[in-house]
C-alpha cells in the first residue's frame, strides 16, 4: 500500500505541475476521426504505405510504452481494439516530445499521424502530434494482460475491461445476443413492453421477493420476481404477442449461477401451447448461436455442446428412470420413492407431497447429467401453480424447462386461464405459505379477475439471458456475464 500511495503522490504531483504550467490536464476538445478497427479494416491488407498519405486521428488509453531515446513506441487501447503508435522526438518536437515523457501507463491521449509498417511489418500510426487528455491517478495492474484476483475483477470492472480483452469481448457478445433475440422477436411479430418492477403482490414465480416501501402512499411493495403476471394481463388486453428483456430480483443466495438481479426475456404467444414453443425456442437458440459463434457446435466449460435440431425430449418421469437407479414400480408409489430419495442423501419430510418429491429426485439425479439441449416435460401440477393442467391427466401440466449443460436456461408452459382454478391454486399456495414455505406464491385477486374477463389459449415462456450469454461465452460464472455482480461488502 506504501508503493501505491507513493505512485499516487508522484502523478498528483504531475498533475499539478501541469496546472502550474498553465496546460489543463483534463481537456475536452480533441475529437478523434478514426479507430483502431478503422486503421485495421483500411490499411491492414496494404503492404506499401506512403508516408505522406492520410492523416488519421486516434484516442484512448496507453496500455504499454517502449522508450529508445529520443522515440519510443506505445500501445494505445480504444473501444475497438489496439493500436501502435510511434512517437520520435524529430517529428512531434522537443517541447511536445518533454510533456510527452511525462505520460504515464494508464493516461488517455489523444494523437494525430499516418498509416506505416514498422520494420516487422507491424501495422503501426506514425505521430505528428499527440496530446494528455486525462492523467491517471492510479497505475494499472502490472502486468497489464489481466488481473488475476477473481473478486478485484468484479469489484473494479472498469480495470477488469481495461486490461482483460477477454471481458470486453463477453460484454461485446452479450450485447449483441440481446439484440439478436429482440430483433427475432420483433420480426415474428412480437411486441416489446415494459411492465412494472415494483409490485404490490410479488407474483409469476416461486421465489423470496426484495421487499421497499413507498412513504407518500405508505405503502410495502416488492421488487419484481417475474413479470409474468402483467404480461398475461396484457394479453387479456388484446396484445397477443408480448415479450420483454428486462431485470428480475430474488432475495436468494449468491452461486456461480445465481445473482440477486438477473436479467430474463419473457415472452407470451396467444393460440399457442407449450409445444409450440419447443420449436420456436429451437429456432431462437439456433439463430443465435449461428450468428454469434458461426457454428451451432462449441464448447462450454470443457463440454461439447451441439445445437443441431431436434433437441431431445424426456418428461420428468422419464428423465428419472434414465438417469437414477430406480425402476419404474419404485418411482410410482410415494413411499417407496422417498425412501429411494432419502437413500440417496436427500434429507426430506415424510409430509412432503408427490409432485414435490419427484422435483427433488429429479434434480438430484438427473438434471446435472443433461448436457445436449433437452426439454423436460410433464411437471406435476403440485410445483406449477399456474400451469395449465394436460387434458388427459391432471396430475401434470402442460411445460418444459430447457437444460442445457446441466443447468436451467429456459421455463415455458401453456398457461392456465381457467380462473376457478387459478384462485384454487392460489388459495392452495397461501395455505402452503402459512405453513412457513416463504417462496410460495401469494394470491393475486386483481389477476385472478383478469381472467375472468378471458385469457385466449396462451403458452409462455422465460429465458435466462445471463445463462444463454455464460453458455454462448464460454463462462464458468454468472458474474463473468453481469457488469457489476453483487458482492459482500468490500473490507477495507
Amino acid at each position: 500500500m506504501e508503493e501505491l500511495s507513493e505512485l499516487l503522490l508522484q502523478r498528483r504531483r504531475k498533475v499539478d505541475a501541469l496546472w502550474e504550467a498553465g496546460i489543463n490536464p483534463y481537456p475536452n476538445d480533441f475529437k478523434p476521426q478514426h479507430t483502431s478497427a478503422d486503421i485495421l479494416a483500411a490499411y491492414g491488407a496494404v503492404e506499401q504505405l506512403d508516408a505522406t498519405g492520410d492523416s488519421i486521428s486516434v484516442a484512448g488509453r496507453i496500455l504499454a510504452r517502449r522508450s529508445f531515446g529520443k522515440a519510443a513506441f506505445i500501445q494505445l487501447q480504444d473501444r475497438k481494439g489496439r493500436i501502435q503508435l510511434y512517437v520520435k522526438k524529430d517529428e512531434i518536437g522537443e517541447e511536445a516530445f518533454a510533456a510527452f515523457d511525462t505520460f504515464d501507463i494508464g493516461d488517455i491521449i489523444g494523437a494525430e499521424g499516418f498509416p506505416f509498417r514498422t520494420k516487422t511489418g507491424e501495422l503501426s500510426l506514425h505521430i505528428r502530434t499527440i496530446r494528455l487528455l486525462v492523467k491517471s491517478l492510479l497505475p494499472l495492474p502490472e502486468k497489464f494482460h489481466g488481473l488475476t484476483d477473481v473478486e478485484t475483477r468484479y469489484r473494479q470492472r472498469y480495470v477488469d475491461l481495461i486490461v482483460n480483452p477477454e471481458a470486453r469481448e463477453i460484454f461485446i457478445k452479450r450485447s449483441r445476443i440481446v439484440n439478436l433475440i429482440r430483433s427475432f422477436m420483433t420480426e415474428r411479430d412480437f411486441l416489446e413492453v415494459e411492465t412494472p418492477m415494483m409490485h404490490q403482490i410479488p407474483g409469476g414465480a416461486t421465489a423470496r421477493p426484495f421487499i421497499t416501501h413507498h412513504n407518500t402512499l405508505d405503502m410495502e411493495l416488492y421488487l419484481r420476481i417475474a413479470p409474468e403476471l402483467y404480461l398475461k394481463r396484457l394479453v387479456v388486453g388484446g396484445l397477443d404477442r408480448v415479450f420483454e428483456i428486462n431485470r428480475n430480483f430474488r432475495n436468494e443466495g449468491i452461486s456461480v449461477r445465481h445473482n440477486p438481479e438477473f436479467t430474463m426475456m419473457e415472452f407470451y404467444q396467444a393460440y399457442a401451447t407449450y409445444e409450440d414453443l419447443m420449436d420456436f425456442t429451437e429456432e431462437l437458440f439456433c439463430h443465435v448461436a449461428q450468428e454469434v459463434l458461426g457454428t451451432l457446435d462449441f464448447t462450454n466449460q470443457g463440454l461439447d455442446i451441439s445445437f443441431q435440431r431436434p433437441w431431445k425430449r424426456l418428461t420428468v418421469r422419464e428423465a428419472i428412470l434414465e438417469y437414477g437407479d430406480i425402476e419404474a414400480k419404485q418411482l410410482d408409489d410415494r413411499d417407496l420413492a422417498l425412501s429411494y430419495a432419502r437413500s440417496i442423501g436427500l434429507s426430506l419430510p415424510e409430509e412432503i407431497g408427490y409432485g414435490k418429491l419427484l422435483m427433488e429426485i429429479f434434480e438430484e439425479v438427473a438434471e446435472h447429467k443433461l448436457i445436449q439441449p433437452t426439454f423436460i416435460t410433464a411437471y406435476p401440477t403440485e410445483v406449477s401453480p399456474l400451469s395449465r393442467k394436460n387434458d388427459y391427466d391432471p396430475e401434470i401440466v402442460d411445460r418444459f424447462e430447457l437444460i442445457i449443460g446441466g443447468r436451467e436456461i429456459a421455463n415455458a408452459f401453456s398457461e392456465l386461464n381457467d380462473p376457478v382454478d387459478q384462485k384454487e391454486r392460489f388459495l392452495a399456495q397461501v395455505a402452503e405459505k402459512d405453513k412457513g414455505d416463504e417462496e410460495a406464491h401469494y394470491m393475486d385477486e386483481d389477476y385472478v379477475r383478469a381472467l375472468e374477463y378471458g385469457l385466449p389459449p396462451t403458452a409462455g415462456e422465460g429465458i435466462g439471458i445471463d445463462r444463454l450469454v455464460m453458455l454462448l461465452t464460454d463462462s464458468a460464472s454468472i458474474r463473468d456475464v453481469i457488469l457489476f455482480p453483487q458482492l459482500r461488502k468490500e473490507v477495507k
